[in-house]
C-alpha cells in the first residue's frame, strides 16, 4: 500500500471543503493536490489567504499535454500551479486536469478547455497564463489580457500540443526571409 501523502496543506483543504473531491500525490517529497477545474479558484484563494496555508507566492503556472502518456490520466491536459509559502519555506503544487470536447488539431476554441484565472489572487500569473494559452490553447476566464505571448496573433495552432505537426502547418514555407542588407 503506498504511503499516505502527509503535507499539512492536504488536511487544511480537506477540512475547509469537506464536500469536494480531491486527489493527493507525493513524489520525491513534492506534494500535489489535484483539484476539479470548477473548484480551482476557490481552493487557490483558500491556499493563499488561510493562515495555516499562507501560500503567498505563485512561482509558476505550466501546462502539460498527456496525449499518449503510458499510464491513465484524468484528462488530456493539466495546468499546474507552483505555490510557495515564504513563512514556512514550503512548496506545494495544485493541478487541474482538462479534457477537450472537440478535436485538438485546429485552433478552434474548445469550451472544455477553460479555467478561472488566478490573476486576481497573484497578479504575477498574468504572463504564465498567457503562455499556457498560447502554447496549449487553454483559456483563462477573467484574465485581464489573454492574448498570445510567444507566437503572433494569427498563428495557426498551439505548438506544445503533442498532436501539433513537428514541421508546423506551413510556417516554414510561407516565412519571409530577410537578409542583413534589407533589414
Amino acid at each position: 500500500m503506498p504511503p499516505t501523502p502527509d503535507h499539512p496543506a492536504f488536511k487544511l483543504v480537506k477540512e475547509a471543503f469537506p464536500s469536494k473531491r480531491f486527489r493527493a500525490t507525493e513524489f520525491r517529497a513534492q506534494s500535489t493536490l489535484i483539484v476539479d477545474p470548477a473548484d480551482l479558484h476557490v481552493v487557490m484563494a483558500f491556499l493563499k489567504s488561510s493562515p495555516g496555508a499562507d501560500f503567498n507566492f505563485l512561482a509558476d503556472v505550466i501546462g502539460i499535454d498527456y496525449l499518449n502518456y503510458p499510464s491513465k490520466t484524468i484528462g488530456r491536459f493539466a495546468v499546474v500551479y507552483n505555490l510557495i509559502s515564504f513563512a514556512r519555506d514550503d512548496r506545494f503544487f495544485v493541478k487541474a486536469f482538462l479534457d477537450p470536447s472537440i478535436p485538438t488539431l485546429g485552433i478552434d476554441e474548445d469550451p472544455a478547455l477553460y479555467l478561472d484565472s488566478v490573476t486576481d489572487l497573484w497578479p504575477g500569473a498574468e504572463w504564465p497564463e498567457r503562455e499556457v494559452f498560447d502554447m496549449f490553447g487553454i483559456r483563462f476566464r477573467n484574465h485581464p489580457d489573454l492574448r498570445r505571448i510567444l507566437t503572433w496573433e494569427s498563428y495557426p495552432g498551439h505548438p506544445l500540443r503533442k498532436d501539433y505537426p513537428l514541421r508546423g502547418r506551413g510556417e516554414r514555407e510561407t516565412y519571409e526571409i530577410i537578409d542583413r542588407t534589407s533589414a
